[in-house]
């Protein structure tokens, strides 16, 4: 009991320390000086009216958002079983986001509270849905990938809204990054009742949460309601988390680092083991999290400069390491070596079927860029293109399907890239949820895409596609180290690729935000793939790697079928695992690299069109990257020239339209994956 205490003395300490430095810190000409002055009450009017009007309100709003999230994370791992468990890796945040997004959208102003009770319905709704598809939760890491994927599902939604309801939404940009920018202290008092009552029924339930930590067998057999505990924990966590959301956004990964590291704490202090006792200090460690990270951003970047940076973008950077080193130090499930992907459909298909499926799939490879051309703001009809392809359309006519024309070729190429990259990674990590989206491939082109536009607006497509495949290949670099030791196991690359995706989003949003704060649009078309204003010259990279890559993959169809099977059949066949693995993604990061240089970061095609493939032709590859090519190539387009014409002249991104088609599949998918445990 004397450690428990002198450990959570010490924190109470390093708040305490870190509140008076984050008092000092300010755009205002108020110093250390004036503040002390304040404290003993000798201040001054201007000095006074500074803390009262923006920093202790900024401080203060830390504190709950710090403890909310600290708790929720605590309690939240409990339930889950899973040390990997947070509000982040349920989609608890990006469901409470959307909710908030929805309403503003619709031009409906909201009380702190209503807002509160919104947030609230969204995260439930999205806990609700990640904990049903991974079976409740586990000691797994598909607890993660399963959050992950429903969070960037939610996450396409809620750009969707941005972009449609750009007036509407003004400023919510930066807030869904989490910022502890408020003009007042309204929100966080309404909203501290909330948070209090929450931790405190929590702590009461400590008891019940330390039998339920020895299985539902035991737990059962010790006379504890599991159902019923599971669901109070359950509807007080996301009570926590909604509460933060609405007083400052979704602060990522506050609610993972906070209880890993009062964890990391028990063995000087055994007394932080029980919950009664967790779950509190993890509330002060999670104040520790979001004042450190405020205090670092305004140190490193200048009070006015980090102004415009959501403190959220470091603490999710902060959580994405986090969750690297819990990858690596975590043990294998030992399942994933052992299955082959979801979705695979015994051998093949027989040859008459491979033939239906060819003429269908190149009558829609025919079919997808003649409706791309003839459909948009203005509808063009098939006389029209013919002449157009003659040179014999007027001006208006042949401007408009000049513009159209790369962008169609653009999302032909980028899905097909997409999908050849799919199958490649699928079939290396053998895990059936892998695409290049969640492996932090295209969240690293993203960033060296943006990174290049931001320094240099007027760079052209071979240097933004250099950036791009330069930050593919340093993400995937470091994916590929990290989940190394002494093999590759699947799961714990895919849960680097995650973290790794999650930190590249992040370090992408600081990128506009301290770069083009004012404009959101550049942002979310990025984030959310477009084909707007491609040239052709913007095309040619994919082109040129979908032409080189594919053939390779294709012709290393054998390697890519034992790469799904296990590691230990293709060793006995004398074939070298690592290089062949290490070619293999590669070949898929360039692939998805020139695809986000050519549209920006698109989702779920390298997810579905693998699937697609297998469902049509069987899981060899030889026949599955083909037809997955063209599945990605149709999709893509499908999905841009939907986005051009549904909602015309307004445009939604291609991205968007595919996450909204692809969430089905997906969830289709999941299910499966679930039955199958």
């Amino acid at each position: 009991m004397f450690r428990t205490t002198a450990v959570t003395a010490g924190i109470v300490v390093l708040i305490a320390a870190l509140s008076a430095v984050h008092l000092t810190q300010g755009t205002s000409a108020t110093g250390v000086l004036d503040v002390l002055k304040a404290v003993v009450g000798q201040g001054d009017a201007e000095t006074l009216a500074v803390l009262a009007g923006s920093r202790v309100p900024r401080l203060l709003t830390a504190l709950l958002l710090g403890v909310a999230l600290g708790v929720a994370g605590a309690g939240m791992q409990s339930v889950a079983r899973n040390p990997l468990a947070s509000p982040d890796t349920l989609a608890v945040n990006a469901g409470a986001h959307l909710a908030v997004v929805a309403i503003a959208a619709f031009g409906v102003s909201l009380p702190t509270l209503p807002a509160g009770a919104t947030a609230f319905v969204g995260g439930l709704g999205a806990t609700a849905v990640v904990l049903g598809l991974s079976g409740g939760g586990s000691a797994s890491p598909r607890l993660v990938l399963v959050g992950s994927a429903v969070a960037l599902t939610l996450q396409s939604l809620t750009i969707l809204l941005l972009l449609m309801y750009e007036q509407e939404t003004t400023g919510l940009f930066g807030w869904g990054s989490g910022s502890l920018t408020v003009s007042d202290l309204d929100a966080t008092t309404q909203m501290t009742p909330v948070v209090v009552v929450a931790v405190v029924a929590l702590i009461a339930m400590g008891r019940s949460l330390d039998i339920l930590a020895l299985g539902d067998d035991s737990a059962t057999v010790l006379g504890l309601r599991v159902r019923r505990t599971r669901i109070g924990a359950v509807l007080l966590t996301v009570a926590l988390t909604a509460a933060g959301v609405t007083v400052a956004g979704p602060v990522g990964f506050v609610g993972l680092c906070a209880p890993v590291i009062t964890r990391l704490l028990i063995p000087l202090a055994p007394g932080l083991g029980k919950h009664r006792v967790l779950l509190p200090v993890s509330g002060l460690v999670g104040v520790l999290l979001v004042l450190g990270a405020d205090v670092l951003l305004r140190a490193v970047m200048g009070s006015a400069e980090a102004l415009r940076v959501p403190t959220g973008v470091t603490t999710t950077i902060l959580g994405a390491a986090v969750l690297i080193w819990l990858a690596r130090r975590g043990r294998s499930s030992g399942r994933a070596g052992r299955q082959a992907p979801a979705g695979r459909v015994g051998v093949a298909g027989s040859r008459g079927r491979l033939v239906a499926v060819g003429v269908a799939l190149g009558a829609l490879l025919v079919a997808a860029p003649v409706v791309g051309l003839l459909l948009g703001d203005r509808l063009v009809l098939l006389g029209d293109l013919a002449n157009w392809f003659t040179g014999q359309t007027g001006t208006a006519l042949t401007f408009v399907l000049d513009q159209r024309l790369p962008r169609v070729l653009a999302a032909l190429a980028a899905g097909a890239a997409l999908a050849v990259s799919g199958c490649g990674i699928q079939s290396v990590s053998r895990n059936p949820l892998a695409e290049p989206g969640l492996l932090g491939i295209t969240a690293g082109a993203g960033v060296g895409a943006i990174t290049l536009i931001t320094i240099v607006p007027l760079a052209g497509a071979w240097h933004i596609a250099g950036a791009a495949g330069l930050g593919a290949m340093a993400a995937f670099g470091l994916v590929y180290g990290l989940a190394w030791r002494s093999g590759l196991e699947p799961d714990r690359l895919v849960i680097i690729g995650i973290a790794m995706w999650s930190g590249g989003m992040a370090l992408i949003t600081l990128l506009i935000v301290t770069s083009d704060p004012w404009n959101t649009a550049k942002a979310l078309t990025w984030l959310s793939g477009s084909t707007y204003g491609r040239t052709l010259e913007q095309v040619l990279p994919v082109g040129l790697a979908l032409a080189l890559l594919t053939p390779l993959l294709w012709a290393w169809h054998r390697e890519l079928d034992l790469h799904s099977l296990d590691d230990d059949t293709p060793r006995v066949l004398g074939m070298r695992v690592e290089r062949s693995r290490l070619v293999i993604l590669a070949a898929a990061g360039i692939l998805a690299a020139t695809a986000v240089s050519a549209i920006g970061v698109v989702a779920f095609v390298g997810l579905v069109a693998p699937h697609v493939a297998r469902s049509l032709v069987g899981g060899r590859h030889s026949r599955v990257v083909p037809v997955a090519a063209a599945i990605g190539a149709v999709l893509v387009s499908a999905a841009d020239t939907l986005g051009r014409t549904v909602i015309a002249p307004a445009q939604v991104p291609a991205g968007l339209v595919i996450a909204l088609v692809g969430t089905p599949y997906f969830v289709l998918v999941l299910w499966r994956t679930r039955e199958a445990r």
